[in-house]
């Protein structure tokens, strides 16, 4: 076997561990529509390095990375449509929500009276 060919085995293989291990991700963002979690920033900015990156493969004859970095492109926008999509459907995130308004205010615990035969400090 050449160092070609095991070149072009490795990065089938990664290529199918990295898309393996993106696909919960996104088979849970559409099951749930909540992408709370997801920066429209970071996406974009996902988007962006693909598509510059995109210049740099075109560069090079059809290999496995291809299908791996078409595969980023494409799940970094559907992420970024979804986000867009279902950002209002679910309330905002919990680091969002002031203090205030995340628990409703408790009052105080009244002081119980003392058990019958305990020792009472006074003052």
């Amino acid at each position: 076997m050449s160092l070609h060919d095991a070149g072009v085995i490795a990065g089938t293989v990664s290529t199918a561990l990295f898309v393996s291990s993106y696909l919960p991700m996104l088979v849970t963002a559409a099951r749930t529509r909540d992408l709370r979690f997801y920066r429209p920033g970071h996406l974009v900015i996902a988007i962006v390095g693909n598509l510059v990156h995109t210049v740099y493969l075109l560069s090079l004859p059809p290999r496995p990375v291809w299908l791996l970095h078409t595969f980023y492109l494409l799940s970094s926008a559907v992420m970024l449509l979804w986000w867009w999509r279902y950002r209002t459907t679910i309330g905002p995130r919990p680091s969002e929500v002031p203090p205030a308004a995340a628990a409703p205010r408790a009052t105080p615990p009244e002081d119980p009276a003392p058990e019958p035969g305990a020792l009472v400090a006074t003052q």
